[in-house]
C-alpha cells in the first residue's frame, strides 16, 4: 500500500472510513477491508462503533500491520475529558495503543493548548503513537502548531472535486502535515458527474475511482466509506492508471461548485 510521510510517520494513502457503519456489519467490513489490503482504518468516538471496528481489526489477524485512527469528540476537549475519553476508546477498541489520535472538531470554548497538552500526555504515557487534527482552518492550524511541541501529523478535512480546499491544503502541507480527505467521493456525488464519468470511461474506471485518483495524485490520503464489499475492492483499484495534467486541471475546475457536505452547528468559519 502506498503511503504518505508526515514528520517521519507513514500513513497508508487509502483507508476505510467507518462513519454510519454499525454492529456486526461494521466488524465484518473492517475485517474484509484488511484482507483486501487496507492498512488504515478510521473511526471516532462520535461514530459509536469503536468496539466493532476493534473487533474487525482483531479478527483480521493483522493488527500489527494496521493503522487505527480514532478522534476525540469536540465535547471532550477539556484536559480531564481528553484523558477519560482516550482510555474509554482504548477499552472499546480493545487495543493497547491508538496509532493516530485526532481532534475531531475544534472547540473554541476550550483553549487549544490545554487540549493538545492533554493529548500529548496520552502520547507520552504510551496510549497514543501520533497526534493530528481534523476540520482545522488555516488560522487554527497555525494556532495548533504553536500550541504544542508534539508533532501533528495530519489535518483531516472534507475534500473532493466539488470543494475548493486549496488554502487549507497548502497550509497543512506547509506545516509538514499530511492531508487526509474524508468524503472523497462527495458521498456518492462523484457518480453521475459528466466530467468524472467521461474521464473514467477513457481509463476504464468509475467516476468514484477518478475522484479518488485525483486526490492521491496530489499525495492526499483518502478514507472513503462504504458498506459494500464490491466498493471496497473498487476503491483500492486506483493504482493501475494515471490522470494527465489536463484531466487533473479539468477535475479541479469542478470545485467552482463549492459543494460542502459537512457543515455542522459547531463548525469553524471555513477558509
Amino acid at each position: 500500500m502506498q503511503t504518505v510521510e508526515a514528520k517521519g510517520f507513514m500513513i497508508p494513502i487509502i483507508g476505510l472510513g467507518t462513519w454510519e457503519l454499525r454492529g456486526r456489519d461494521c466488524a465484518r467490513l473492517v475485517e474484509q477491508a484488511i484482507h483486501l489490503g487496507y492498512r488504515h482504518i478510521d473511526t471516532a468516538q462520535m461514530y459509536a462503533n469503536e468496539a466493532e471496528v476493534g473487533e474487525g481489526v482483531r479478527n483480521s489477524g493483522r493488527r500489527s500491520d494496521v493503522m487505527v485512527t480514532t478522534k476525540v469528540a469536540h465535547t471532550n476537549m477539556a484536559p480531564q475529558d481528553v484523558e477519560r475519553s482516550v482510555k474509554e476508546s482504548l477499552r472499546k477498541l480493545r487495543i493497547d495503543e491508538i496509532d493516530l489520535l485526532i481532534i475531531h472538531w475544534p472547540n473554541e470554548r476550550i483553549p487549544l493548548a490545554e487540549t493538545l497538552g492533554a493529548m500529548a500526555k496520552m502520547k507520552q504515557v504510551g496510549y497514543v503513537k501520533q497526534l493530528g487534527v481534523s476540520n482545522f482552518t488555516v488560522k487554527l492550524l497555525d494556532e495548533a502548531v504553536k500550541a504544542t511541541d508534539e508533532p501533528l501529523v495530519c489535518n483531516q478535512i472534507e475534500y473532493h472535486p466539488f470543494l475548493d480546499q486549496t488554502k487549507v491544503v497548502a497550509a497543512t502541507k506547509a506545516h509538514g502535515m499530511a492531508v487526509v480527505a474524508y468524503s472523497p467521493i462527495a458521498r456518492g456525488s462523484a457518480s453521475g458527474n459528466e466530467v468524472l464519468e467521461r474521464i473514467g470511461r477513457a481509463h476504464g474506471k468509475s467516476a468514484a475511482q477518478v475522484s479518488l485518483r485525483w486526490l492521491v495524485q496530489q499525495d492526499i490520503v483518502v478514507i472513503p466509506r462504504t458498506s459494500k464489499r464490491e466498493r471496497l475492492e473498487e476503491n483500492v483499484a486506483i493504482f493501475d492508471f494515471a490522470l494527465s495534467p489536463a484531466e487533473m486541471a479539468e477535475i479541479a475546475a469542478l470545485s467552482a461548485a463549492q459543494k460542502r457536505i459537512v457543515n455542522l452547528a459547531w463548525s469553524p468559519e471555513w477558509d
